[in-house]
């Protein structure tokens, strides 16, 4: 996952390169691969900037834009049901489709990751809505105990607190001061 992560980050540094040059050679193609990079990468607000550049040509050249934005919006809104229906309602092309499968497995993670931490127990259609799937599939995933109507999703363990020494904490709050005196 990380070398593809690193794969679309240079496939959208180049496509923004291209963009900045500003002679006309970003494809409407390329848009709809870039916007769906930064929904990839979470990044909601370079994707709403992006969609708000894009010329009306590309758009009304490439219907696929729209789909792939009506993801970003309801991301834009944290409405995961809806992201869920917006991801499933189209057909991807082969230019976008490998990235929006991405988006979609980012996506439930990253919901799954949310209903562990803020909840110690949630109705399971709740759940199913939240994280993208059927209730039968929450009831058989792994730490999850269903109680009735209600699931209780395992906790993640706390990060492991970084240890510094002492001498580096001196150091830091000696830098702080150096700082602030300048």
């Amino acid at each position: 996952m990380v070398q593809e992560h690193n794969n679309l980050s240079a496939i959208a540094t180049e496509i923004e390169k291209k963009e900045l040059e500003a002679d006309g050679s970003v494809t409407p193609l390329m848009y709809a691969q870039l916007l769906a990079i930064y929904l990839y990468q979470n990044d909601l607000c370079n994707a709403k900037f992006l969609w708000k550049r894009i010329p009306s040509q590309a758009k009304a050249e490439n219907p696929e834009l729209a789909h792939v934005w009506s993801v970003g919006k309801a991301m834009w809104q944290r409405d995961f049901p809806a992201v869920y229906t917006a991801l499933n309602a189209t057909m991807w092309t082969d230019n976008v489709a490998e990235i929006m499968k991405a988006v979609h497995q980012e996506v439930v993670r990253r919901a799954t990751q949310l209903v562990c931490r803020a909840y110690t127990s949630v109705s399971i259609n709740t759940a199913a809505a939240l994280i993208g799937t059927t209730p039968e599939a929450i009831a058989q995933q792994k730490g999850w105990r269903v109680e009735g109507n209600l699931v209780s999703p395992p906790h993640p363990s706390p990060p492991v607190p970084t240890l510094t020494s002492s001498e580096e904490q001196l150091t830091k709050l000696t830098d702080f001061v150096s700082f602030l005196e300048n």
